[in-house]
């Protein structure tokens, strides 16, 4: 594993920097309000519905306050599910998560009854069959679900899609759930690459600026005090302090430990900043500031290059650090 002490670490700077795909992603959950709710629920019952603004101009999508008076708006408007193309951009290449996947339009649509347009895609087969003025209509998605993408894209034409009203008992539609997400090949600098390769080897390397520089675990670029480079790493022992901590209760989407459970603070010995990592191995009400721990690691055959090569931290036993070793840690 990791040294009993902190020392400094042969290091061969003429490896490559890593570099891998990094996906980041996660669902943004909101409530809707009144109004937004009437828009979501007519759409999942394969209806268009806008509102109406103290001007008289009906909006849509509905607007949740006036744009004149900005008070709140309550008087829900049907439009048509056919209107005219106000304006438009080819797509010619379309991404991942796009309303289609072969070439479309984007394109602003002024629904008959609307006097705002509602921004979506057309499938027009080609730029050259689509223009500024071209009459368009819903196409409806199989299982409408109370989205914006109940409207799977709007086609060319006058000819509406026949919508048979049928009883709906399902409650209205109250949160939306939109997922966002970026995908970018992240190359690591020079300190990172070589703290996830310590990690592989069963190491944690830590960086300073020399042999008076304080030890940032994981290691950063530069001393944030002085601004030097750190040019040194040191290899850390894997035993460590609590120096804060937080206890889990409330369960979340993608949660793959059930509450309660502890995320604590934690400061290598040697190092000078802690990072957070799971304490377990203690019931969370007995977890405390100060409190002596140690990794545990995954079995060797599981590691690889990041920080849970490390499976969690558990109290080792020994009589807590003295408050003045952690005290500006906290």
């Amino acid at each position: 594993m990791s040294a009993s002490q902190s020392s400094p670490a042969s290091i061969d700077e003429h490896q490559p920097p890593l570099s891998a795909p990094l996906k980041l992603s996660f669902d943004y959950t909101r409530s809707v309000g009144s109004t937004l709710s009437r828009f979501f629920t007519e759409l999942r019952n394969r209806h268009v519905v806008g509102v109406r603004g103290s001007d008289g101009r009906v909006l849509v999508p509905p607007a949740e306050y006036d744009p004149v008076t900005y008070a709140p708006l309550t008087e829900i408007v049907p439009v048509a599910s056919a209107g005219t193309v106000v304006s438009w951009t080819w797509q010619p290449n379309p991404l991942e998560g796009q309303p289609l996947q072969r070439p479309f339009a984007w394109a602003l649509i002024k629904l008959d009854g609307a006097d705002t347009p509602l921004l979506h895609a057309v499938d027009a087969g080609s730029a050259d069959a689509i223009s500024t003025g071209a009459r368009v209509h819903v196409h409806w998605a199989d299982e409408p679900v109370g989205a914006i993408t109940d409207i799977a894209y709007f086609e060319l034409g006058d000819d509406t899609e026949p919508v048979e009203d049928v009883a709906d008992d399902r409650d209205p539609v109250t949160l939306l759930v939109s997922p966002a997400s970026i995908e970018i090949q992240h190359t690591a600098s020079l300190p990172e690459s070589t703290f996830l390769r310590g990690l592989e080897e069963g190491k944690l390397l830590g960086a300073r600026t020399g042999a008076g520089g304080k030890v940032y675990f994981p290691p950063r670029e530069a001393d944030p005090g002085t601004g030097q480079p750190t040019t040194e790493f040191v290899e850390l022992p894997d035993k460590g302090t609590v120096t804060t901590f937080a206890i889990i209760n409330i369960p979340f989407a993608g949660q793959r430990i059930k509450p309660p459970y502890v995320a604590a603070y934690v400061l290598l010995d040697g190092a000078d900043i802690p990072f957070l990592h799971l304490v377990t191995e203690i019931d969370a009400a007995d977890v405390r500031m100060g409190m002596r721990v140690e990794a545990v690691w995954k079995p060797r055959e599981e590691w690889g290059l990041g920080i849970d090569n490390i499976d969690y931290f558990r109290p080792t036993g020994e009589p807590d650090a003295d408050y003045d070793t952690y005290k500006h840690h906290q």
